[in-house]
């Protein structure tokens, strides 16, 4: 399925977008919260850093794709999920796990790193239509779009497995 998404897209990541990739998250892949999201399953047998690489890379290449700000895409896709607990069997904060997660995500985001609007927008929004609130950026819609398709091969089992394992191992994590 990334193979059809990718020829419609003609979404092709070579070793530059590779390298180009890793830039734009090297500071967040680097620190020890981040690092901790693997300590948390998302869906599945694929852990919250799993999922959010998944969903950060591709975020990254269509963006880059559309000329829209691939940069932002990538960093507000990895911190999309960066709520910090294992929502299968509890959590921290009263309420459904899919309604309060982003703002959740977005404060912890907030704590650490220094965020742009776009990045902050497609955190706080990527669960729209549950946020209520309508994304402000496109970069938003793109990322709320990856994260679904990604939930959903990763749900079904359908080849995320495979296409994570090989993402860690360009980002050498």
């Amino acid at each position: 399925m990334i193979e059809l998404i990718k020829s419609k897209l003609n979404l092709r990541a070579d070793s530059s977008h590779e390298e180009e990739y890793k830039e734009c998250i090297s500071d967040l892949i680097q620190h020890e919260m981040v690092d901790s999201m693997k300590n948390f399953i998302q869906h599945g047998d694929i852990n919250c850093l799993e999922h959010s690489l998944f969903v950060s890379y591709i975020s990254y290449l269509v963006c880059r794709q559309l000329g829209f700000d691939y940069r932002s895409a990538a960093r507000g896709g990895l911190l999309h999920d960066f709520f910090l607990y294992d929502w299968h069997t509890g959590k921290p904060y009263k309420g459904l796990h899919g309604f309060i997660h982003p703002h959740i995500a977005l404060q912890n985001a907030n704590k650490y790193f220094n965020l742009n609007d776009r990045e902050k927008d497609i955190i706080q929004k990527h669960m729209w239509p549950l946020t209520i609130r309508l994304p402000r950026y496109r970069e938003a819609f793109v990322v709320l779009l990856a994260d679904k398709y990604c939930a959903s091969m990763e749900i079904v089992k359908f080849g995320s497995g495979k296409n994570v394992h090989r993402l860690k191992e360009i980002l050498e994590i």
